[in-house]
């Protein structure tokens, strides 16, 4: 399962921390700091594209 459709379905409260680590295959703090760090950062991340 994609790793962003987990975390969407937690932030939408579609499933608890403990299902979303488990999804993950980390553990409940691991996620709770990868969140907090996806929140410092601005969430979504730009991608760049090379043109050539």
């Amino acid at each position: 399962m994609d790793k962003r459709v987990v975390i969407a379905a937690y932030r939408r409260g579609w499933i608890t921390i403990r299902e979303c680590a488990q999804l993950l295959g980390l553990d409940t703090a691991q996620v709770t700091g990868l969140l907090k760090a996806d929140r410092e950062t601005g969430g979504r991340r730009r991608k760049r594209h090379a043109h050539g």
